[in-house]
């Protein structure tokens, strides 16, 4: 693969990836995306592709029929920050970042990492958006929260490093997110554009260190932040800025990897310029290689040409940038040969995607994860009968792809068959409230599990309705509060008779906490 013989249109095609499938209401599943996709593959030949919302195996079929039908090999990027079964039913799902802090273990999330790596390329992946780099300065970050490592720059830069070190042994790419830095943030770029005021000084000491810690390891790709840092440049995001991307990345911290793009469809950039082709010339002119979720490739493509021959932008830019692109591809196969785009089933003796002993390291991190934060104790372990307990789950939130009860029911009722269990999402009626109030009169001990996650389009915390009934049961009785999430949300009930945090609201987590409760 070179850049010879391409033309124009075909070099600036390779910087296009948009997404295949969607977790976005509605939800697309990638079996249904898939003739859309060969259309656009025949009137623009992407460079690769942003996936969502797949099912094993039947993803890696279509994706091993998208690389025979493209006149390039398609690079396949998926956002896998807790594993692939955060996109593909049937691989495995892993706790949040936070947990691994928590577990203080290096060791662990460098095996997890190493275990995610060969699911995504046993799946046609070759990218994972991750690992989260940014610090979590924010205690009330809507966005970022559990999917940092936490809040320690230092400890940061050591966890982002053990992920690198893990999938990089494994030979899939990694990506450092969100550039320069999204943790110290108060809004979702999904919806609005924050800004980060800090200084450089200050920036440099938390910020910036682990993005630093990922380059030396050899991270491949790191991704813009649609978020505006007035110490760097007083008028665009960094997704925009050549003063950020170029100046900053490149000529101060020495990356030569890509750069990539946060989904262009979120709020904070979706509207930066008047037209999609117009956007993109100005993304690839600032320092972006690849236009990640791209809208419109087509129109993207159109506008980079355009600009090109009106002397808008140097086409010597360009080329570097699918350069970038290119050299990703070739490093993939000369470390596996061809079959990466291909045949990613034969990489392995044996299909490692949802393997008993992946599934068993991600219990043992969520386990191991689980912090007793506050309380006076003396509630463990919860009698296995459990006639006299009442468990209740609070979220906030759902989506169409959530299931109609959480892990944490199943595992909670099979641990105490004679307890009483009840989940409250964001519609419940008073009728349901009011059952769960008088089902606390009769019960000596309540566990309450509050799911407060970071989340794309939703306000962060309990909703005012739920967090009243949270603070009257733990008011009225003895309580047990887990925070299936963020440990901020326990400093609003500190008269819990204990309080629990397991930093994720993930399968394994949930029934971590089930197993912790009755002690085994």
């Amino acid at each position: 693969m070179n850049l010879q013989g391409m033309t124009l249109h075909e070099r600036a095609a390779q910087l296009m990836f948009p997404r295949l499938g969607s977790n976005m209401p509605p939800p697309v599943r990638v079996s249904e995306d898939l003739d859309r996709f060969e259309k656009l593959l025949d009137a623009c030949p992407v460079g690769g592709l942003i996936l969502f919302n797949g099912a094993h195996p039947s993803t890696r079929e279509a994706l091993s029929r998208l690389q025979r039908n493209s006149r390039v090999p398609l690079l396949v990027a998926s956002d896998i920050e807790r594993g692939v079964g955060q996109q593909i039913r049937g691989a495995t799902v892993f706790p949040h970042a936070r947990a691994y802090a928590a577990a203080g273990s290096e060791e662990l999330l460098e095996s997890s990492a190493r275990a995610q790596a060969r699911e995504a390329l046993a799946s046609g992946i070759h990218i994972t958006c991750s690992p989260v780099a940014d610090v979590n300065r924010d205690p009330r970050n809507p966005i970022i929260a559990t999917r940092a490592f936490g809040a320690d720059p230092h400890e940061a830069a050591r966890y982002v490093r053990a992920f690198i070190r893990g999938t990089r042994a494994e030979g899939l790419l990694t990506t450092a997110k969100h550039f320069p830095g999204h943790g110290n943030t108060s809004q979702d770029s999904h919806s609005e554009i924050p800004v980060v005021r800090a200084d450089r000084d200050e920036m440099e000491a938390f910020d910036l260190l682990p993005f630093r810690a990922a380059i030396d390891e050899g991270v491949d790709l790191v991704m813009t932040a649609h978020v505006i840092y007035p110490a760097l440049d007083p008028e665009r995001p960094a997704t925009l800025s050549p003063a950020i991307l170029r100046d900053l990345l490149r000529d101060e911290m020495s990356f030569r990897g890509a750069t990539i793009t946060d989904s262009l469809l979120m709020g904070a950039i979706r509207n930066s310029h008047p037209d999609a082709g117009s956007q993109a010339a100005a993304l690839v002119a600032a320092g972006v290689d690849i236009l990640l979720d791209v809208p419109d490739p087509i129109a993207a493509v159109d506008g980079i040409v355009n600009a090109v021959d009106e002397g808008v932008l140097e086409e010597e830019i360009v080329d570097a940038a699918v350069a970038r692109v290119l050299g990703l591809k070739k490093r993939l196969i000369d470390r596996f040969g061809g079959d990466i785009f291909g045949a990613p089933e034969t990489l392995f003796d044996a299909d490692p995607i949802g393997a008993a002993s992946t599934r068993d390291l991600a219990h043992r991190v969520a386990y191991s994860a689980l912090d007793v934060v506050g309380g006076s104790g003396g509630v463990l372990p919860l009698k296995e009968k459990g006639e006299d307990i009442l468990g209740v789950l609070i979220k906030p939130h759902t989506t169409r792809l959530d299931p109609e009860e959480e892990p944490f029911g199943e595992a909670f009722r099979r641990a105490f068959p004679g307890a009483r269990y009840r989940q409250v999402g964001p519609e419940a009626t008073e009728a349901e409230l009011g059952d769960i109030r008088s089902l606390a009169e009769s019960s000596r001990i309540v566990v309450l599990a509050l799911v407060v996650k970071p989340a794309a389009w939703h306000a962060f915390g309990l909703l005012p309705e739920q967090h009243h009934l949270a603070a009257e049961l733990v008011a009225r009785h003895r309580t047990i509060v887990v925070a299936l999430g963020s440990p901020v949300v326990l400093d609003d009930y500190p008269a819990a008779a204990l309080r629990l945090c397991a930093y994720s609201d993930v399968e394994v987590s949930q029934e971590a906490v089930v197993a912790f409760l009755r002690g085994t």
